[in-house]
Parts: C-alpha cells; structure tokens; sequence
C-alpha cells in the first residue's frame, strides 16, 4: 500500500509540475471573464459577416454580458500592441513598403519593361536614324508583332475550348454519335494498328486538357527538320524520357535531368524542337546504363545510419564500410551507432576543422600582401601527427551522414556590411543591387569620365535616397545643378530602375520622382528620347491609391510633355494604345489627359479624333475614348470651350460593335455631363437618341453605363424637357430596380436620385409612379449590409423625401424602426434623420408622430452595435424637430434614459448621458423643469464614473441643463456641484477636461456669487495645468474661463497666479498664459492690469519679459480702441523693447506695435506712433524671418494709422540706394504700401520738374496738387512759420495727404528746421520733441530733392 501511495504521490507531484511548465508556455485565460474550459461553449462556426453577431442581444450570455462591460475608448483599443514582435511593440515599426499595399492589378507595374532610347526626330533633322536606335517604326513593327501572336494564342485557345465542348456533346450524346465517323484532319493521331486497347486508353486527344490561360505551347513551336511529323502515340502516360532524339540538339533528351527535376514533369521553358505531345514515336532500345539504376544502399526511403541494405551489394556501388578505406572503421561501429557515439564523432570532427592549421592561401587572403614578413618555423619544431591521441582517427559513419559541417572558408567575405566610403549614407540589403560598386574601393584618378559620371550619380543618387536632410538637400542642388553636365541617359539610366524597385518606400520614391521633376527642368528637349522610359515608371503613380503620389504623378508628366513637346509625346505613347495588356491602355489614358491638361486640349484633338476613329483596332477606340473620360475627370468644368469637340470625337463609339467600346463611351458622356453641370446640354443634343435607343437594346454593363449617362444629362436640361425625358427613361429604371447586380443598383440609385432632383419633375408623378416599386425593391435588409449601396439609398430617399415631402417617406419607412435587423433599423433612422432635419416635422400627423416616437424609442434601447451615433442624431433630430409635441412623452424618454444611466455597459451609459444634451433645449420649452431638475440630480450622483468617455458625456449633459434650467433653478445647487468638479479637472482624459472647463467657465460666466472666492481660486490653480493641453479647444476654454472667474473675484488674485506662470520653462504654458492675462484685461478693464503687467518687465529674466509683451501684444489686440488710453503709458517700456539686444524682444514688441497701431487709428495718437515708428524702422534689414514678418506687419499697421505718406517718407531715402541688398528691402516695403494705399500715395509723390535739354521737353504737370501745395503752404505761412522752424498741432500736421505736400513746401521756402513733431502731449512717456531736419534720416525728401537739384 506504501509503495501505491508513494507512486500516486508522485505522479500528482509531476501531474503539477506539467501543469506549471505549460503554463508558462502556453496562454492562459482570465477564467472570470471568460468562463470555464468547457469546450461545448465554444463556437463551432463564422458568422458570414459581423451582422450576423449583431443581431443577438449582447446580455444573453454571461460572457457576452461580462465582455460588453468592458469597453475602454476605441484609440486606445486600437493602440495597444497585438502579438506584435518586439521590436515593433517598442516602435521600431518597419515602413509599409509601396508593395505591400498594392493589389495585383497595381503590381503589375513590376511586369513593364524600361524600354530601350529611343530615335529623337526633332534633334537628328534630316539625318537616316542609326540603325541601333529604336525609331517609332520599330515600335509599332513589334506590337503589331505582339498583337499578332496573342490573337493567335486566343484562336488556339478558341478552338481548344470548342473541340472539348465537341467532346462533351459526343459523351453525352452516346453510342449513337460515336458510330458517326468523324472527318479526320491532319493533327490527328494515326490509329493504324487498330488495337482496341490502344484506344480504350487514349480516348481522349491532349487538346482535351484544360488550360485556362493560353500561353505558349507545344504547337507554337517551328518543325524541325528530321522529326517524324506524325507519330503513333505511346499507350499511356508519356513521360520526358520517352522522346525523339533530335539531330543538333545540345542537350539529348535522354540524358538525366537536372538536379531536382522530378522524370515526367513537363519541362518549364518549350524548346522549339520539342516534340508535340501525343506524336511520339516509341524510343528505341538502347544500353541500359549504371545511373539509371537505383543506389542499391538505398534500401528504405530515408538511409540511416547503420541500416541493413536491402539488396546485396553490386560491384560497382561506392564503397560501403571500412574494407576497401585506408582509415580501418573502428569495430564497435560494425552494428547500430548510438546517439552518443555520433555525437562524439560529430564533436571530434568539428573540433579538428577549427585547430586545422591555416593554408598559406588562407593567411593571404586574410592578410594584405605588404607590412608583413613570413617568418621561417625553426628547425626542432615538428608538428605533432599522432592519430593515437584522437578518440577514433577520422570514422566513416555507416550510410549517409545526418548531417555534415561545411568546409570553412577563411577568406569568405561575410554579409556585415562594408562601411559605406567618403561620408555616404548607410545602405541598405536591396541597394546593394544599385549601389554596390560604390563599396569597392577604386581609385577614381583610373576610371574613364563615364565611370566618374556614373560613380558620381550614383552617391549623389544614395544620399537622396538614404541621406540624412541636410544630404539630402545639398545632393538634390547638385543634381539639379549638373544634370545637363551628367547627361539624360546615365541620369535617367540610375534613377529609373530605383523606381522599378520592388522593396521601395513611400518617402523614397517621393525623394526620387522629385529627383526626376528637378532633372526634367534642367534637361529641357534632352529628356525627348527618354520619354517613354519615364513614362512607364511614371505612369503606375496615376493609379496609386495615395493622393499624393498621383499629385506627383500628374506632375512629372505634365512638366515631361512641357519639355518634349506634343509630337514626341504621342510618339511615344501612340503605340500604348492598343496595347494588348490592359494595365498598359489603362496608365496611358491617364497620362494623355494630363498631357492634354498641359499643353492644352485643342492641341490634342485632331490626334484624339484619329485614335477614336480607328478602324485596325477597337483597343485604340476604347482607349481614345477613355483618354476623353480622364480629360473629363481632370479638368473638370475647364472642358466647357472643348465640350461640343469632345461630344463629336466620341458619339460614334455608342453604336461600336464592340461592348467595351459602348460601355466606355456612355461613361465618358457621363463624366463630360459631370464636369460641365449645369451648362452645356446643347453640347449634347447628338447623343440623346443613341442613348435612348441603347437604354431599349442593352442590358447588364453596357445598360448600366447608358443609364449613368443618362442620370447626368437630364440635369442639365430645361425644366420641360427634364421632366419629358425622366418619364421615358423612369420605364427602364423600375425595370431595374429588381436587378441582382450590386453596381446595376448603385447606379439606378444615383440615375433616380438626379431625375428626381430636376426642376420639371412633379411631387405627384414621383408618388404615384416611382415610390411603390421604389420601396419595394430597395427598402429590404439586404441593402443595409453593403455600404456603398446604403449610402447611396439614403441619399436617393432624402432627395424623393425633398420633393414628395416627409409624411410620404417617413410613413413608408417608420414600421421598420422595429425590424430585428439592426443594420437596416439603422438605415431607415438615419434616412429618418436627415428628412426630418431638411424639412420640419410639420406634415407629420398625431399617428405618424405617435408610431415614430415609439419607433426611435424600440430602436434606441434594441441597438448593440458601435455604431451608436447613428441612432443618437435621429433621437435628438426627431425629437428637436418635433418640439412642444414631445411634451406627451417626455416622461416615457426620461424613464428610459434613466434606467439606461444604470446599465453595467459604459457604451450605453454614455449613449444616455449624450442624448440629454440632446434633448435638454426641447425639455425647456416644454417646461419640464421639474423632470431636468431631477436629471440633474441623477447626473451628479454619477460624477464618479470611472469610464472617461462616459464621465464627460455626464459632464456634457450637466452643461445643457445647467445653460436651458439657469443657475438659480439648477438641482444640485451649484455650490454643491462645482466644488464636485474641482477634482474632476484633474483628469487627463480631453473629453473630460473640454466638458469640465466649459462647465466651470459657464457657472463662472453666471452664477460666481453662489461659490466662494476660494474656490474660485483653488480652480485657477487647477486651470493653470490645463493650458498644456495638447486640445487647442481645451486651452481655449481655459483661458476664457480665466476671464469668467477674474470678472467674478476681481483681477488681483488671478493676475498674480497668471504672472507667476510667466517663470516656467514651457513655451506653450507660457503663451497660454499671456492670452489668459489679456482675456482677463478685457474683461475686467486694462487698467485693473496694466500696473502690474508692466512692473512685471522690470524682472531681469527673458522669459518673463517676453511673456509681458506677449500679454501687451494680446491686449491691445483685444481691447482695440481702448488702448488709446493707455498708449501713452506703455510707449517707454515698448521704447526699451525695441531697442533689446535680443531678438524675440524685438520682434513681440514689433507685434505689439502693430497691433496697437491698428487699434488707435484715427483717435489722434500719432505722436506717440511716430515716435515708436523711429525704434521700429531701423529693425527692417533683421535676417530672421520671424523678426522681419512682425517688423513690416509693424509698418503696415502704421501705414492704416499714420497713413502712406507717412511711411512713404520713411521709405524714400532707401529706393535708390547703391547696395543692392539695402534697395530691396526699401522696395519690398515701397511694394506693400503701393498694394494697400496705392490711392493714397498719389498726393505723395515728389514734384518732378521739366527736364530743361533741348532733346526732349517733359510736362510733368499737375494743377490740381499744386493748387493742394499752394493752400497748405499759405496755411503754414498763416499758422506761425520763422526761420528757427513751425509747431503745428497734430490736427493740422497728421493729415494723411498734407503732410509730405508741407515739408515739401517748407524745403521750397528754404527753412532749415522743418517740423517739430508732437502737440503739447510730445513729451508724454519720457521721450522729448523730435525734428525733422534736412539731416534726419527719416526725412526723404531732402534726399530727393537734391537728386533733382531742387535743394
């Protein structure tokens, strides 16, 4: 019993352990959240798509109970790491290469070849092209050629396909059709021997196998002289070694194949003298010989070591065991070989591979050949060469080895890879291919200038592509510099095949078609024979699903066709046409348009009308046409001049007898209608009959494309016509509306949708006519699932809804609220949604009103999808729109909202909360304060949620009530709810915060006097951490509410708190800060700030003091006009500003300028602005473009305060200046004053007077101004002008158009000191009066006027 004991005892012990070492191997589940391991609850099968799940209710069972609880935000769902490897869980994620994204269509790209140069007409002139370059002859020679072959190919095919049906009808038709004898033809077998077993096993020809893609096959291939043409079949299966020998073959068909080809396989690649299958005459008899014999050791089918052979030993098999070997095979390896005995040996013999001494070949490729000296062995060393002290000296396993170590080759070049020479960038596997020569270390003094060009475009090349930015952008300057110095081809020749890369990336193909973009500009008419090389690398780019990379594409091709001009264009692409791969006809269409788009469409036409009016093949028609689609698409309503052309070129392809052709051209017409909407129906009056006629004779495809035609030309007709024309083609469209084909119902959809949009079409024909089958056949479960099919119903019901009215689609609709699909519940809500948002709910009768409301309530608590927005909008659409009437059954909602409050899901939680900010408006006219009140109190017992998303849509609907119920009604008190929401600012979650803020700022905005100073102040210091918020909308909502609470408690706290933030380190909270200061100086007026702010500069610390003109510049931008009370203050500290070393001083007090300017304009502070205009003017030859942009938007806002003159005095004395870099920024300033008061300037100019030369006689009169000159200067002789100089008031001086016309007037009355500028306020702010003197810097016209020698 002891010995049971033990053994039980111990095999529990290792039953635990088994279980501990697979749980660290294996995964192990959370068994409270998914149940037991019962396997009958598992699921036995895949719902065909997800709705299927849907529609079960989700607390069914306790799993999907427990799981539906859990519902953490959908971003962090989809961030977090899924099995991923680690190094992509720590973010070292590969780039998605272009490859991995791509269909098989798009990859077909891969399969174009980059076709030879080719023969540039235009440069060669006269000359007889060189028979070594591809001419266009050539070209087209070699796809008739193509064209020719695959045709063959498809009638081979054909006829293939016809005799296995023939053989088929024979089969099925029995005896009766055998005993018929069938006319032979010359393919067919001989029968003669006439053996009935012969033809019991080949009843069947070899045609009769299926090949679904006709390719080259066996009778492709030319007959070979000395073959038997007609050969008697072998019986049974014919296998490769049974063929002909033919004379003057390389390799004979009875030699053994090659290694790893299986005997009987079909070869890969036809030979042309093979023979047809099924003509094989027998092979005669020949020599048996050693190899075509089975090793006779191979006794089992996986030789082990020691195994019994099979079969005796032959004379001529290898060797087996140590008889006939130098080495004896030690004894004990005669029978069976242990595992440790082989791994002994295996050991051994690795370890005498590793201390095998090095050949003198090995130390030479391991060492270089010069700075060392092989040094002599002396002469008692002998090595030690005893294979006594070896275990077993060198065994020979017994069979086949398991596995043998390969010979080391010390001098083998390993794949670390080599250190990239001369700074070039790291490169990666798959550049080794391009850029692999720059690795071998060559002496570029050796190579022949082709070489250096090439050597050196390669490393320009890899720099771009792998470089780092800087690199990169000196490489693409070279480039770009030298590329005429390069040349096209060896340019062309590198940057090409990097394109067709197949491992290429998104970024590196945009820095390599950049590369081309740059290159085709410099090149010019050099790039003309590489045209169509360009072209297929370029042209897959106008079908890649990225927008930018068809952008770019269209780009390079239309700059490509600038360069080569049109001839050479459609030289090069003319054969691409009638292309026989599609993926080919389909990119060139594509480029024609974008060429058409560049170099215009009226240049393009006569080639267009050629190419669709082709009779060799309908390939070309079909693309030609497609070219006239793509202009369409392109351009858009720049077709309209072209449009009639356009219409002609292509009518004929509606009556082609090619489907294809139809097809494409109906959808064409369509997209010319699309683009020219609403004009141009006149453009189409030739294609209106084919049309109809079509729409009566096509069915399928072809109808489909007629009908879209259709769709999009009745809007552009005339009420009248419109309306004749949608009742003909209705007929056809509710024919086919019970068609199968998805896309058949898209577009009847979208036909329907536009024929009811037009103007002539009646509400009343739409009801009586259209909506029954309508409804019918489109209203059904199955329409809801497909997406785009959804969409487009939706639409359409809106649009009939428009015209028909609500009462007639909502009644039609409302039952299936209560449907138990819930995709289709979903799609009959938000049609519901979007009528009853367009158009009231005012046709809506007391029953209709009754079901919907019981509808949308069904439907809002059955949903159990994501997708919960949806019923959210309808409910509060409805609701909104129906107004007082809901008043009957607010009470039924507020139940279900608050029962669904309470639900364990988070999902539904929050879908509650969000549709009592829906409705909250509606409850208030509806006076249910009562029920709000209640619901406020509800909410608040639920701040403590612990899913984010739900909390801040509880916040969320707090803040409508708080807003319709107002702060004195509200329940909870608001003193009892916002000491609540104090903690509730600290989460981090966005929705919180932005619902939180905005929750605070409102009691803040209107109900402060209900909560303590205090608290007030402990919510600034929570604010203050909100204004890092990565949330423009948070930090928005912040600062405003800074302003509320400043407003309530007074600035003095609130400033001091703002003014401390000014010392920290990030830029953001700072900014942040100073709009708050600004936010609060508005609201609580400048001057509860000012004082503070201001003595806040004096602080000796650049973060503080920029932060205080930061706020200044916030300020005056919002107090506007109130700052020309306060202008006068803070001149001085805006003096020492613009006057600081550093450079953001500057620029923020430039800011502040600016906007102080444009806030005092026209309020008589002029002084003071011409006295900061001397701090900022010398400001305007600063390097940094963030100083310059605020310095001259500075000088635009005194252009709008002081007026052009002004500022044109300023300007004047630098126009013409003899440095150059001085003469442009006067201009750059010259240039906006003359584009924003052009008007003003007039009256500025100085006076010019006649030249006085013989030659010429200039009049440059103006009366008028000089009248102007005349008064004023009689009113400075009026108002006290002496010799020492004149004061004149601001009111007379600062007049926008007198002022230059004064101090020119004083310059003629020979006054020395001119102005003083300033009033009795002049000395305000610290400054004293300033001068305007012939030799003050600002003043222009002395300048001027000594040009003209008027001075």
């Amino acid at each position: 019993m002891d010995i049971d004991n033990e053994i039980a005892k111990t095999q529990e012990e290792r039953r635990r352990k088994e279980e501990e070492l697979a749980s660290l191997t294996s995964l192990t589940f959370d068994r409270d959240l998914y149940g037991g391991t019962d396997r009958d609850a598992y699921v036995t099968s895949i719902p065909v798509n997800d709705e299927d799940d849907a529609n079960l209710d989700s607390m069914d069972s306790e799993v999907a109970r427990k799981l539906a609880s859990y519902t953490a935000p959908k971003s962090l769902l989809k961030e977090m790491p899924r099995g991923e490897d680690d190094d992509n869980a720590l973010g070292f994620r590969k780039p998605a290469k272009i490859i991995d994204r791509e269909d098989d269509y798009r990859r077909r790209r891969l399969n174009q070849v980059i076709s030879p140069d080719r023969h540039d007409a235009f440069a060669a002139g006269e000359k007889t092209p060189d028979p070594s370059v591809r001419t266009y002859a050539d070209v087209m020679r070699e796809q008739a050629l193509a064209r020719e072959k695959e045709e063959t190919l498809r009638a081979i095919a054909k006829k293939k396909k016809e005799e296995e049906e023939a053989v088929k009808v024979e089969k099925e038709s029995g005896g009766a059709a055998a005993a018929v004898p069938k006319r032979r033809n010359r393919w067919d077998q001989s029968q003669d021997d006439g053996s009935a077993a012969a033809k019991k096993a080949k009843t069947t020809s070899d045609w009769d196998l299926p090949d679904a893609t006709p390719g080259i096959g066996r009778w492709d291939a030319t007959p070979t002289p000395g073959r038997v043409s007609d050969a008697t079949p072998s019986v049974g299966r014919r296998n490769r070694w049974d063929e002909t020998p033919t004379p003057g073959r390389l390799a004979d068909s009875d030699a053994t194949p090659a290694g790893g080809a299986t005997p009987g396989a079909t070869p890969a690649g036809v030979t042309w003298d093979a023979t047809p299958k099924g003509l094989v005459t027998p092979t005669p008899k020949r020599q048996r010989s050693r190899w075509d014999e089975t090793p006779a050791t191979m006794g089992s089918a996986t030789p082990m070591a020691g195994a019994t052979p099979a079969v005796p030993l032959t004379p001529g098999v290898t060797p087996f065991g140590g008889t006939d070997l130098q080495t004896p095979t030690p004894s004990n390896l005669r029978g069976p070989m242990t595992p440790e005995q082989y791994n002994l040996l295996r050991w051994e013999k690795d370890i005498e591979e590793r201390n095998r001494p090095l050949t003198d070949e090995e130390l030479d490729a391991m060492f270089p050949q010069e700075g060392y000296k092989i040094l002599e062995p002396p002469a008692s060393y002998v090595p030690i060469r005893t294979p006594a002290r070896k275990l077993l000296a060198t065994p020979t396993p017994m069979g086949t080895p398991l596995y043998a170590i390969p010979e080391e080759n010390r001098g083998q070049q390993f794949d670390v890879p080599k250190e990239a020479p001369g700074g070039l960038p790291f490169m990666k596997p798959e550049d080794y291919q391009y850029f692999g020569s720059l690795l071998n270390e060559e002496n570029e003094e050796e190579l022949t200038p082709e070489e250096q060009k090439e050597r050196k475009i390669m490393k320009l090349l890899l720099k771009v592509k792998n470089g780092t930015p800087p690199q990169r952008k000196t490489a693409l300057r070279q480039l770009t510099d030298k590329a005429r110095e390069f040349g096209a081809n060896a340019l062309f020749n590198r940057i090409l095949p990097l394109l067709m890369q197949p491992t290429l990336e998104d970024q590196e193909r945009h820095l390599l078609v950049k590369v081309i973009d740059r290159v085709l500009y410099k090149l010019d008419e050099l790039v003309r024979p590489y045209v169509h090389k360009i072209l297929v690398v370029i042209e897959p780019l106008l079908i890649d699903e990225d927008y930018y990379a068809r952008v770019e594409g269209r780009e390079i091709i239309s700059n490509l066709s600038k360069a080569a001009g049109l001839a050479t264009m459609i030289a090069a692409m003319r054969p691409d046409i009638d292309n026989i791969d599609e993926y080919v006809r389909n990119t060139t269409a594509r480029a024609f348009s974008v060429v058409a788009s560049a170099l215009g469409i009226p240049a393009l036409l006569p080639f267009l009308k050629a190419v669709c009016q082709s009779k060799k093949s309908w390939q070309a028609r079909h693309t030609g046409i497609k070219i006239v689609q793509q202009i369409a698409i392109l351009i858009g309503c720049a077709v309209l001049p072209h449009l009639k052309s356009l219409v002609e070129i292509i009518e004929h392809g509606l009556n082609d007898e090619n489907q294809k052709v139809r097809t494409i051209t109906a959808l064409s017409l369509a997209a010319l209608a699309e683009a020219a909407a609403p004009y141009g129906i006149e453009s189409f009056d030739s294609v209106l009959k084919p049309l109809w006629k079509g729409i009566r004779s096509h069915r399928g495809k072809v109808l489909a494309a007629f009908l879209k035609a259709i769709g999009f030309i009745i809007p552009l007709m005339d009420a009248i016509y419109a309306s004749y024309y949608t009742k003909e083609v209705m007929f056809i469209l509710i024919r086919e509306f019970q068609s199968p084909d998805e896309e058949m119902k898209k577009i009847v959809l979208k036909v329907v949708k536009q024929c009811v949009s037009t103007e002539g079409v009646e509400a009343e024909y739409i009801r009586n006519d259209i909506l029954p089958e309508f409804f019918r056949n489109f209203w059904v479960r199955r329409m809801a699932l497909d997406r785009r099919n959804y969409r487009q119903l939706v639409e359409t019901t809106v649009e009939m809804a428009n015209k028909v009215g609500v009462a007639d689609i909502v009644g039609r609709i409302v039952e299936d609220l209560k449907d138990e699909s819930e995709p289709y519940r979903r799609m009959v809500m938000e049609t519901i949604e979007k009528v009853v948002a367009n158009l009231g709910a005012s046709d809506i009768d007391a029953r209709l009103e009754e079901l919907l409301i019981d509808g949308i309530l069904y439907a809002f608590q059955e949903q159990t999808s994501d997708d919960a927005n949806v019923m959210l909008n309808g409910f509060g659409a409805v609701v909104n729109s129906l107004g007082q009437r809901v008043k009957p059954y607010l009470p039924q909602i507020c139940g279900t909202i608050k029962w669904r409050l309470n639900n364990k899901s988070a999902k539904v939680r929050q879908q509650a909360a969000d549709l009592i900010s829906r409705i909250a408006v509606v409850m208030k006219q509806c006076q249910e304060e009562q029920l709000m009140g209640h619901l406020g109190v509800v909410l608040y017992e639920y701040l403590g949620e612990e899913y984010p998303e739900v909390l801040g849509s509880i916040l969320g609907a707090l803040k409508a009530i708080v807003n319709v119920i107002g702060m004195t009604k509200m329940t909870p008190p608001i003193k009892d709810l916002l000491p609540r929401l104090t903690p509730i600012l600290k989460n981090r979650h966005e929705k919180v915060q932005e619902n939180c803020i905005d929750l605070v700022g409102r009691i803040a905005d209107r109900g402060a006097e209900f909560v303590p100073a205090r608290e007030w102040m402990r919510i600034c210091f929570e604010l203050l951490e909100m204004l890092k918020a990565h949330k423009k909308g948070i930090r928005r909502a912040t600062v405003n509410t800074f302003g509320y609470i400043a407003k309530a408690i007074g600035p003095q706290d609130v400033l001091a708190t703002l003014l401390n933030n000014l010392k920290v380190q990030e830029r953001q909270n700072r900014v942040c800060t100073t709009v708050a200061i600004a936010i609060v100086a508005e609201t609580c007026s400048p001057f509860t700030v000012l004082p503070a702010l201001m003595n806040e500069y004096r602080v000796p610390e650049l973060n503080v003091q920029n932060g205080v003109l930061k706020s200044l510049s916030f300020l005056f931008e919002y107090i506007g006009e109130m700052g020309k009370d306060y202008i006068y203050a803070v001149t001085p500290l805006l003096e020492d500003a613009l006057m600081d070393r550093d450079l953001v001083h500057r620029q923020t007090a430039a800011s502040a300028v600016k906007h102080m300017a444009l806030g005092v304009a026209g309020l008589g502070c002029e002084d003071a602005l011409v006295h900061l205009m001397n701090y900022v003017w010398p400001n305007i030859f600063e390097t940094s473009p963030h100083v310059i942009n605020a310095v001259m938007e500075a000088i635009e806002g005194m252009r709008v305060a002081l007026g052009a003159a002004i500022v044109l005095n300023y300007c004047l004395q630098g126009l013409f200046h003899p440095a150059r870099k001085v003469r442009e920024v006067y201009w750059k300033i010259y240039n906006s004053l003359y584009i924003g008061s052009q008007d003003a300037l007039v009256a500025a100019y100085p006076i010019l007077e006649d030249e006085q030369s013989s030659e010429q006689n200039n009049i440059y009169s103006r009366p008028e101004l000089m009248m102007q000159h005349n008064s004023i200067f009689k009113v400075v002789q009026e108002t006290g002008a002496h010799s020492s100089g004149c004061f004149l008031g601001t009111s007379t001086c600062f007049n926008h158009h007198w002022y230059p016309l004064l101090i020119a007037s004083l310059h003629q009355n020979g006054q020395e000191r001119v102005l003083d500028v300033g009033s009795s306020s002049a000395t305000i702010g610290g400054g004293t009066s300033k001068f305007m003197t012939k030799s003050n810097p600002y003043n222009g016209f002395s300048i001027i006027k000594k040009k003209m020698g008027l001075i």
